[in-house]
C-alpha cells in the first residue's frame, strides 16, 4: 500500500487513521500536515485570483474578511415562490441518514428531478449562484447539489447531533452552499461560522501541526480529518466567537469550510429545507478548471452514482451505504419514520 499512501499526499486524503504517512508523528513533527496545509491554501489564492471577475467587489471583501457570503433575496419573489411550489409539489426517491437525534433527507438534482422542478435548474444557471460556489470553492467545477431537509430532536433516545460541534470539515479551502427554503429563525438550526477561520495564519498552521503531531490522542472525527475545536481553541488562534446565521427564506450562505463552522442548536423539533451544494475538488490542482465534473452532464449525476456505489458494495458484504433509500417522498414532509439499520453496521463505528 506504500505507493498508494504516498500518491494520497497530493490529493484531498485527509484520514489520519487510514493513511500510515499521513499519520505519522515523525513526519508531522517535521511539518507533513502543516505543509500540505499552506500549499493548499497558496493554490487556493492563485485560482481565486483567476476567478475573481465571477462575483462582485463587495462580495469578495465579505468573503475575505469573514470566509463566507450571505446574500438575502436571491431570486425574485415570483422565482422564489415558484421554486418553493415545485419543490414541495415533488415525490420521488429520496435518501435518509441519522446522525445523532438529526434525521438529514436528500433528493439529489439529477436530470430527472430538474426536469420536474424547472426553478431549480433556473437557480443553478445564475450567474450569482455559480459565480459564488466556483469562487469559494477556487474551482471552475460543478457542485454536487441537493435538495436537503434536516429535521431535528426527531430521534429518541440517541447522542446529540454531531454536526452541532465547530468543526472545519477538512484541511484545504472548500465550498459549501445553502440557499434556504425555510425561514431560520436563531433558535432553529442556523448555520454558525467562526468570521476569519478560513485563513491559514501562522496560528492556524501551528495549532494544525501541534494538533497532528499528537493526532492519535484527538478524538474519532479529528482523527479522520475534521477538526473539532471549541472555545479554548478559538481563543488561542485569536479569533471571534461564532456568528450565527439567523436568516429569512430565499437567503443564499456560501462558506468556506476550512473554516470552523457548525450548525446551531435547536431548542425543539423542526424541520429545515434548502438548495445544498458542496464542493471539494482535489487541492493540489494549479488549474481553475480542466476538471470533468464540470460538465453538466456529469455533475449532476454524481451524487446517484455515489449512493447506488454505496448500495452495490453494501450487497457484496461491505460496509453499510448509511444513506438509506425511501420510495418515496417530500423534501417537506414530517418524519415518516427512522431509517432501520441492518443489525451489522454496528460494525462500522466510522459512521
Amino acid at each position: 500500500m506504500t505507493p498508494i499512501w504516498l500518491g494520497q499526499l497530493m490529493t484531498g486524503a485527509k484520514s489520519f487513521g487510514d493513511n500510515p504517512i499521513l499519520g505519522s508523528r515523525r513526519l508531522n513533527e517535521l511539518g507533513l500536515h502543516a505543509g500540505r496545509v499552506a500549499l493548499a491554501h497558496k493554490l487556493a489564492t492563485w485560482r481565486r485570483a483567476r476567478l475573481a471577475h465571477l462575483i462582485s467587489d463587495a462580495d469578495r471583501r465579505d468573503f475575505e474578511r469573514d470566509g463566507f457570503v450571505i446574500k438575502r433575496n436571491l431570486l425574485a419573489p415570483d422565482a422564489f415562490e415558484a421554486l418553493v411550489a415545485q419543490v414541495k409539489a415533488y415525490r420521488g426517491p429520496v435518501r435518509e441518514t441519522v446522525q445523532g437525534d438529526a434525521l438529514t433527507r436528500r433528493i439529489a438534482l439529477d436530470r430527472t428531478v430538474l426536469g420536474r422542478i424547472p426553478a431549480a435548474r433556473d437557480l443553478l444557471r445564475m450567474p450569482a449562484w455559480r459565480g459564488l460556489v466556483r469562487y469559494v470553492g477556487s474551482a471552475d467545477a460543478e457542485p454536487v447539489v441537493y435538495l436537503q431537509t434536516i429535521l431535528s430532536h426527531v430521534v429518541e433516545g440517541a447522542q446529540p447531533d454531531p454536526q452541532l460541534a465547530l468543526h472545519a470539515d477538512t484541511f484545504h479551502p472548500s465550498v459549501k452552499a445553502w440557499l434556504f427554503l425555510t425561514d431560520v429563525p436563531e433558535d432553529d438550526g442556523p448555520f454558525v461560522y467562526v468570521p476569519g477561520s478560513h485563513r491559514a495564519s501562522e496560528r492556524r498552521l501551528a495549532w494544525e501541526r501541534r494538533i497532528s503531531v499528537g493526532i492519535h490522542d484527538q478524538d474519532r472525527l479529528t482523527r479522520r480529518g475534521s477538526f473539532r475545536v471549541d472555545a479554548a481553541v478559538l481563543e488561542e488562534l485569536g479569533l471571534p466567537p461564532p456568528r450565527a446565521c439567523a436568516v429569512p427564506a430565499n437567503t443564499l450562505v456560501v462558506a468556506d469550510t476550512f473554516g470552523f463552522h457548525a450548525r446551531g442548536a435547536s431548542a425543539h423539533p423542526s424541520l429545515r429545507v434548502e438548495v445544498w451544494a458542496y464542493g471539494r475538488r482535489s487541492p493540489f490542482l494549479p488549474w481553475v478548471g480542466l476538471d470533468p465534473w464540470r460538465i453538466p452532464a456529469l455533475g449532476n449525476r454524481r451524487a446517484g452514482w455515489f449512493w447506488s456505489a454505496g448500495d452495490a458494495i453494501e450487497a457484496s458484504g461491505g460496509p453499510l451505504n448509511v444513506w438509506r433509500l425511501r420510495a418515496e417522498a417530500s423534501a417537506f414532509d414530517p418524519l415518516i419514520d427512522v431509517p432501520q439499520f441492518p443489525v451489522h453496521h454496528l460494525r462500522f463505528p466510522w459512521r
